[in-house]
C-alpha cells in the first residue's frame, strides 16, 4: 500500500490542500512495517487536481487533518482511502500507528 501524509514543517498539515509537500510511504500492511519514503513537492493549490495527482502516484491511502467533503468524495470515486482528524505528528509516527489499529484520528478540521 502506499500512504500519502501533507506535510508542513516535516509533519502533517492540518489543511489537506495547502501543504508544501506530501510524503508517500510504501508499507507493508501484513508484516505492519514501512518499507520507503519518499517526499514530493506539492502542486500548486487548485480544487479537485490532488485526486487525480496522488492516484497517478499510487496512494490508496490518505491521512489527513482536515479536507472538505467534496476532496473526501473524489478520492472515494477512485478507490482511495481517507482518514481525517490525524494529529500534527511525523509521518513514519502516523502510519506506524494507521498500521497497528492504533491512529488516533479526531475532528475534520476542514469544512469545505
Amino acid at each position: 500500500m502506499k500512504i500519502a501524509i501533507p506535510l508542513a514543517d516535516g509533519r502533517l498539515c492540518m489543511h489537506f490542500g495547502h501543504c508544501e509537500h506530501f510524503a508517500l510511504i510504501d508499507a507493508d500492511a501484513a508484516e505492519k512495517k514501512i518499507l520507503a519514503r519518499q517526499d514530493v513537492e506539492a502542486p500548486p493549490h487548485q480544487p479537485g487536481l490532488l485526486p487525480g495527482w496522488l492516484a497517478e502516484r499510487g496512494a490508496t491511502v490518505i491521512i489527513a487533518g482536515g479536507m472538505g467533503g467534496r476532496a473526501q468524495a473524489l478520492f472515494a470515486e477512485r478507490g482511495i482511502e481517507v482518514v481525517v482528524g490525524a494529529p500534527a505528528e511525523t509521518p513514519e509516527k502516523l502510519v506506524s500507528d494507521y498500521l497497528a489499529g492504533t491512529l488516533r484520528s479526531g475532528d475534520n478540521l476542514c469544512d469545505h
